[in-house]
């Protein structure tokens, strides 16, 4: 079945986009932007409106004014237009919807009421807590159409357990076909190029298993702290926030079996068949094969930053971690006994996100090089951010009249290869709710299985009941975490 079988109209029909959270930091920062784009430079969006909703009341006028600075402010130097402004901001809307106490969805209806004939996408860049409230209240007003849509954000929920109310409560309003469960980064364009590298090149099919590849190493480091966002961090840590949603996906992306089409379905079969591969780590196992760390002060860029006890707002002595490594494993034929790292922190030296793919050692050297050189080159590198790329660590000989070899690299850097602006992860993933592809959002049996391997980590950790080890702003974590990788004889890429 076509995606245009599986989800009917279009949006060459125009559209309505009803952003819950509409004056809120996911919003204004990333939302927004991308949507200006999308708006520029898509036809789609021609004939379509942003309805921006959110507790406050103001006017129009007032709304407008705040998103013109936020996207001003997000946006790169030179890429926004006066004209391509006026002409968006003639889409937009705003309506004051307090979804707590379920009002303001008459005026909600009101203004949806103009083209009831259109597609509707209902994105929820809300608090989790919010995500059942506001779909009752659709479905109070009238407003859920077979043609409408919801993107939830993630985390959703804060265990198996909740993530599986909330999403029994939003199902009994919202076929599963409706609902688009967001991971942004799997809109990133490396990703996209990480599947086309995997299943359109003969080259690396061979390669990719247990039999040449030594582990696989997976980064999401961030520079900042919690950002003002106290108190939600606090209540979700790195675990919740980055590896049951980012981590996961991007290690199901590699570890994935080629599927049959790239039919959502497909895709989301063979994804899942990865998080049911993945061996439970639990009792005390926890203890071993995990690390959890908290960031204290130091300096960021010269700068000096306060520890995560010290952020304002944050409740004394509090065990919300902001760093995770984990050394996980796959028990199937294609990865047994290969370990996947997988590392994940706040006020660390780059922000980065990468995939590294260790090739096995040469099993008889014939040239001569030191184990060093050996274990720097052999390696695959693909970068998700800030610079998107692949890289191959390879080794070549120097110029001159003896044998030395010295590590080289061939670069696909994609600003470089595929001139032109490159797309924004919300922009890709905005699009393809818009024409109702589900290829990249999460199905609800793939959240549930992730929960179900985070879950038993958590509760390890309360067992455990052991503060964070502590690590410096502006390094790469607690030494635990070096050590975790130490322990077979490993090292993180950056440690080479």
């Amino acid at each position: 079945m076509s995606d245009a079988d599986r989800n009917p109209g279009s949006a060459g029909q125009g559209f309505d986009l009803v952003l819950f959270g509409g004056t809120g930091d996911l919003a204004m920062r990333k939302l927004l932007p991308a949507l200006y784009y999308c708006h520029r430079d898509s036809a789609e969006f021609e004939h379509s409106r942003i309805i921006a909703v959110a507790r406050s009341a103001q006017t129009l006028e007032a709304y407008l004014a705040q998103v013109r600075e936020q996207v001003q402010r997000f946006l790169p130097a030179g890429d926004f237009s006066e004209d391509a402004w006026q002409r968006i901001a003639g889409r937009i809307d705003y309506q004051s919807v307090d979804a707590a106490k379920g009002s303001g969805y008459d005026g909600l209806g009101a203004l949806l009421a103009r083209h009831p004939e259109r597609v509707r996408v209902y994105y929820l860049a809300t608090a989790p807590d919010l995500f059942v409230p506001i779909c009752e209240g659709l479905a109070a007003a009238g407003l859920v159409t077979p043609l409408s849509r919801i993107v939830l954000e993630k985390p959703l929920g804060r265990d198996l357990g909740t993530a599986r109310k909330i999403i029994g409560q939003v199902g009994a309003i919202f076929d599963e076909s409706q609902i688009f469960r967001i991971d942004h980064y799997l809109g990133k364009e490396t990703v996209q190029n990480l599947l086309a590298l995997r299943f359109g090149n003969m080259l690396f099919e061979p390669l990719w298993r247990r039999e040449w590849i030594r582990d696989v190493q997976i980064t999401l480091a961030e520079k900042v702290g919690v950002e003002g966002r106290s108190e939600f961090y606090d209540r979700t840590g790195a675990l919740r926030d980055m590896v049951q949603s980012h981590l996961l996906q991007l290690l199901c992306i590699v570890a994935m079996e080629p599927p049959a089409s790239l039919d959502p379905d497909a895709v989301r079969d063979e994804k899942l068949k990865v998080l049911r591969a993945l061996k439970p780590i639990s009792g005390s196992a926890v203890g071993e094969f995990t690390v959890r760390g908290q960031y204290r002060g130091g300096a960021i860029d010269g700068k000096v930053v306060p520890g995560y006890l010290e952020e304002p707002g944050m409740p004394a002595g509090t065990q919300t971690e902001t760093f995770v490594a984990i050394r996980a494993e796959l028990g199937n034929w294609r990865w047994a006994g290969v370990p996947f790292y997988l590392r994940t922190g706040k006020r660390m030296p780059e922000r980065l996100a990468e995939i590294v793919i260790n090739f096995r050692a040469l099993p008889h050297a014939i040239l001569p090089t030191g184990l060093p050189l050996l274990e720097r080159s052999n390696r695959l590198v693909i970068r998700l951010q800030p610079d998107e790329g692949v890289e191959m660590h390879l080794l070549a000989k120097a110029p001159g009249d003896e044998m030395r070899l010295l590590p080289v690299s061939l670069n696909l850097d994609f600003r470089e290869s595929f001139k032109g602006r490159q797309w924004d992860a919300y922009e890709r993933l905005l699009i393809e709710v818009v024409r109702g592809r589900a290829t990249l959002f999460m199905r609800r049996d793939e959240l549930e299985a992730a929960w179900a391997w985070i879950e038993p980590i958590l509760r390890g950790w309360e067992a455990l009941d052991e503060r964070p080890k502590a690590y410096t702003s502006g390094t790469w974590g607690p030494a635990a975490s070096s050590a975790l990788i130490a322990r077979d004889d490993l090292a993180w890429h950056e440690e080479l």
